[in-house]
């Protein structure tokens, strides 16, 4: 059975895999889930914003 991962078990290579999928769906118009600082307008930064403070809606399950 699979279990889901804590964020600080997360992997670098599972945190780039999120980022970058957070930041695909952000670049195709789904809404932030943070406030947008002004003037910002790349994907993956505010991506990363997202992680930084844990509110991606994404999970990771291991087997």
């Amino acid at each position: 059975m699979a279990k889901k991962v804590k964020f600080e078990e997360l992997t670098k290579y599972e945190q780039a895999r999120i980022v970058g999928a957070r930041a695909l769906q952000l670049s195709m118009d789904a809404p932030p889930l943070v406030e947008v600082p002004k003037k910002m307008i790349d994907s993956v930064k505010l991506a990363r914003l997202e992680f930084a403070k844990k509110v991606v809606p994404l999970q990771v399950l291991h087997e």
